[in-house]
């Protein structure tokens, strides 16, 4: 079933005139990246993320956030991209989608290669001083905050928080972006997302046509074309074979 899920999914591909992905934590979890909402390994499951990555935990003790996300950021921010990542980037190389729509902070989809892609949370790269408005590189405040000096502080006296949309933060202007590619394209598939986020996961009865590729349920599963079960990186790399094959058909 899944080999014939995989042929009907490079189909709609190849018809498609326009398809938008949307990924979420379960692409970058073969990179060694713990998604959140699993039962057991989660990052939800071990804290309370209002307690650690909110607008207001990081007012409320920005020391405390610094400290207790380090560690999470910099897993993240050191992580390399695995098939998943660039089987995506290979659709994108070949006009097969339009591009990626990432929940995603690590930046990976960037690192294997793929050049639009929307971050609706934001990204790891860098981070600012609300005060004065100025940006550095995330990497040397998650070293200074490694060698127990938190938390980072502009020139001008603040604190810095990363670029990232914490709890309690409105989403960014690529969000709207998201839900226009959404209105307009006729395929989205959906890959490692559990869709369980709002209002991201609005983004899918927008679109006219779905396919989902997960390891496990989803709340839109009803609506899915194709849905197909199990590790990202192995689908998308038969997907990327069966598609390009049908490319090369007269």
């Amino acid at each position: 079933m899944k080999v014939e899920n995989i042929k009907k999914l490079a189909q709609l591909l190849a018809e498609s005139k326009d398809t938008m992905v949307l990924t979420g934590a379960g692409v970058s979890t073969e990179s060694g990246i713990p998604d959140f909402r699993s039962p057991d390994t989660g990052l939800w499951s071990q804290m309370d993320p209002m307690e650690l990555l909110s607008r207001s935990a990081l007012s409320r003790n920005p020391a405390n956030f610094w400290t207790r996300s380090e560690p999470i950021f910099r897993e993240m921010s050191t992580a390399q991209p695995n098939p998943c990542h660039y089987a995506l980037a290979r659709l994108e190389e070949k006009g097969l989608i339009r591009g990626i729509v990432t929940q995603n902070i690590d930046s990976l989809h960037q690192l294997a290669g793929s050049k639009s892609v929307l971050e609706v949370h934001g990204h790891l790269r860098s981070a600012h001083c609300p005060g004065c408005g100025a940006h550095t590189d995330m990497r040397p405040l998650l070293d200074q905050v490694a060698k127990g000096d938190s938390p980072p502080r502009c020139s001008c006296g603040g604190v810095f928080r990363p670029d990232v949309v914490l709890f309690e933060d409105p989403l960014p202007d690529a969000f709207h972006v998201a839900w226009q590619w959404a209105r307009v394209c006729d395929l989205l598939l959906v890959v490692g997302s559990s869709l369980e986020v709002a209002p991201v996961c609005w983004l899918v009865p927008a679109a006219s046509r779905l396919a989902i590729i997960n390891m496990g349920e989803t709340q839109c599963d009803d609506m899915a074309e194709v849905l197909i079960r199990g590790k990202a990186g192995e689908i998308l790399t038969d997907l990327v074979k069966e598609a390009e094959g049908l490319q090369r058909q007269p």
